[in-house]
């Protein structure tokens, strides 16, 4: 900035002392909500709930609650009642109000800051119950202690009333009940929560608390489960159905159903997590391995079984706070498995002299973990607490982990050697794949490999302006070749449907010429080999038939991606491309509808004529490159829907794959019989 324009400015606009403001109480949280809980879309609203529950799984981790109970209520208020020992009502002397009234109306205030209240604890740092009253419409707390309940009401943080006794209970029940309504002016996106979301996590925290009881209930009308725009189709429907027969609308009405009720109760804990997370696999052997302990006050449990499957799924905890990069707990268990099976190998002669150690990734083929740590004061690395950070966590695992492994594979000889046969076999194949990879990687022109020959590569060489569509056949690959911008879109058409990588080792996977294709144009490499600075292409859209082949296509590319790309996602590069289902033509004019309901509003709109002409798309190959470029590839009229990763849902994304993509049918039926509901435009013809 120049001096003449800063001397300008400040003409304009004194900026003084009187310009600092300061947001007093709540405020900040209400003014900047996404610093607080990450987003005020579904996710951020969903996780007030977590933050509140998070309290009364505290109270569970330090021994004095042993049942939880979240009810979503009529109206989408949610309550939440534990019977831990009630957040304290004396007065808190350094605040001069009561102790309930601190941890509601001011950050950083709670049992978890070294005052002995809490050895451990997960949650926001403390903020949590305070944030939650800042972004509600309304929060009430009821606590029982010494016979009495105690109550007290805010309002957008603010206190309504102080706190009162309203009446008195058994002296020895004591707990806290935590009632609140969602700002809508905070979350204006939605305020409905979704049961199943809940249940997801819900059950995550019940198995990482053995013992604990947590309850879901669902206490609203159907109709109260649905979204804005789902509650206006269904209007829509039953209006048209209404017009052809009045009794069937009347049988169609949403009507009061009974209350949906779930119960997690695991005595087991983390073992049957992993038997859980194992449901769709088939184990290796039966034992499901369970080590546990206390060194340097960090308390270790781990529990892992190993499958047929080809694919590494550990999660690892702090705290029940799920750590997706890992951190210094996970460091410390894969260097004790490593170790221990290398050793046992060896003793065992299952490993040859002459014959190299057998690598980590070799021991983890197929095998489903669960690492979890408690620690007084967990030190995270950067703000998302993805990543812990404390030394003692790692020789704490280490440790513990070595020595009760060593003990179990001795006493387990025929587990040890399957095991270890199964990691000898990933190692041979590690070492085959590894041939086929160097053949993959791209090089550079004076080393002679080119990209591949059926990619319709982009002129533009900055990463950032560029994107690639993995197109279905080369009929579709044709037509979006010709309609593409050659500038900054490429084409790459695969023929047919790629590998199913959730059934294939390392080896099989680089030999498959669809996958060394976009392994080549992607430029990343894959695996342990992958670096997100070599991409190619900001976006990556996979463009395929809007039919069950198409969306079965786009699972086996997702599958891919996930398992062995998975940055792509978390970053935010992979994108689903929606070609229209209908073009409708009428006096010489042409609508492209997405859905059967557009079709139906565009119907609405321009007459139910009998000169309509209505074409239904059964593939992108009967539209023209003109056709294709105005619904699907100009960055200015097209739709493309993100691919999306949630931390949160890790263990669960990590399961859909395994249920769709692996061998057993069971698991794969339950799956569609449980969510058929909620698809939309489903074609089978």
């Amino acid at each position: 900035m120049s001096e003449e324009t800063m001397n300008n400015t400040a003409v304009d606009h004194e900026y003084g002392a009187d310009e600092i403001q300061i947001l007093e109480g709540l405020e900040a949280v209400r003014k900047r909500p996404g610093m607080y809980i990450g987003t005020t879309a579904s996710r951020g609203l969903h996780h007030l709930v977590y933050e509140i529950v998070d309290n009364s799984v505290d109270e569970a981790l330090a021994g004095f609650c042993d049942t939880i109970e979240v009810t979503i209520n009529e109206g989408n208020s949610v309550t939440v009642v534990d019977n831990g020992r009630g957040i304290p009502v004396g007065i808190n002397h350094k605040a001069g109000i009561p102790a309930v009234e601190v941890v509601f109306t001011i950050l950083h205030a709670g049992g978890k800051f070294g005052g002995g209240g809490y050895k451990v604890s997960g949650g926001l740092h403390g903020v949590g119950a305070s944030v939650v009253n800042a972004l509600s419409d309304w929060l009430e707390v009821e606590i029982c202690q010494d016979g009495k309940v105690y109550q007290q009401r805010y309002e957008r943080g603010h206190v309504c009333y102080p706190l009162k006794e309203i009446g008195t209970c058994d002296k020895e029940k004591t707990g806290t009940k935590v009632t609140f309504q969602p700002d809508k002016t905070i979350f204006t996106e939605t305020t409905v929560f979704e049961f199943d979301v809940l249940k997801r996590r819900l059950r995550e925290m019940a198995f990482l608390t053995k013992g604990l009881r947590i309850i879901l209930k669902d206490d609203r009308k159907e109709e109260e489960n649905l979204t804005d725009v789902e509650n206006r189709q269904i209007g829509e429907l039953l209006k048209r159905a209404e017009e052809d027969q009045k009794e069937t609308a009347e049988n169609t009405i949403p009507v009061e159903k009974k209350p949906k009720v779930m119960e997690f109760y695991y005595e087991g804990g983390i073992k049957q997590f992993v038997a859980y997370l194992n449901k769709s696999k088939t184990p290796l052997y039966e034992n499901i391995l369970y080590f546990e302990g206390e060194k340097n006050n960090v308390y270790v449990e781990v529990a892992f079984q190993h499958n047929d499957s080809y694919n590494e799924s550990v999660f690892s905890f702090v705290n029940n706070i799920n750590t997706p990069e890992g951190g210094t707990h996970l460091v410390g268990f894969r260097n004790a498995i490593t170790k221990t099976f290398n050793d046992y190998a060896r003793n065992a002669k299952l490993l040859k002299d002459s014959e190299p150690n057998l690598s980590g990734e070799d021991i983890r083929e197929g095998l489903t973990a669960i690492v979890s740590v408690k620690i007084e004061d967990p030190q995270f690395e950067g703000q998302t607490k993805q990543k812990l950070g404390n030394s003692e966590a790692r020789g704490a695992v280490d440790s513990i982990v070595s020595e009760q492994l060593t003990y179990f594979l001795e006493m387990n000889p025929v587990v040890a050697k399957s095991i270890c046969e199964k990691s000898i076999l990933a190692q041979r194949a590690r070492e085959a794949a590894r041939k086929a990879r160097d053949l993959t990687r791209r090089k550079t022109a004076l080393e002679g490999l080119s990209l591949p020959g059926k990619l319709a590569d982009c002129s533009d060489r900055d990463p950032k302006n560029c994107e690639i569509y993995i197109v279905e056949g080369d009929s579709a690959g044709g037509s979006a070749k010709t309609a593409r911008s050659r500038a900054t879109q490429a084409i790459l058409p695969l023929r047919g449907k790629i590998l199913n990588v959730e059934k294939a080792r390392l080896d099989k996977i680089y030999a498959n010429a669809e996958i060394k294709a976009m392994i080549t144009a992607f430029g990343t490499g894959i695996h342990d080999d992958f670096d997100i600075t070599k991409l190619r292409y900001d976006k990556i859209i996979l463009m395929t038939d809007a039919d069950v082949d198409g969306a079965h296509i786009s699972t086996l590319l997702l599958t891919f991606i996930y398992r062995f790309m998975p940055d792509l996602i978390k970053e935010g590069h992979v994108y689903l491309a929606k070609p229209p289902l209908y073009k409708l033509e009428k006096n010489k004019k042409v609508w492209y509808a997405y859905s059967y309901e557009e079709l139906d509003r565009i119907l609405q709109e321009v007459g139910r004529d009998q000169n309509n002409k209505i074409q239904r798309y059964k593939g992108l190959g009967e539209m023209d490159a003109d056709q294709l470029w105005e619904t699907t590839m100009d960055p200015e009229r097209r739709i493309l829907l993100r691919v999306n990763y949630d931390k949160e849902m890790e263990t669960e994304l990590d399961l859909t794959f395994t249920t769709l993509m692996g061998d057993k049918v069971e698991p794969r039926r339950e799956f569609i019989e449980e969510n058929a509901k909620f698809v939309k435009n489903l074609d089978i013809t």
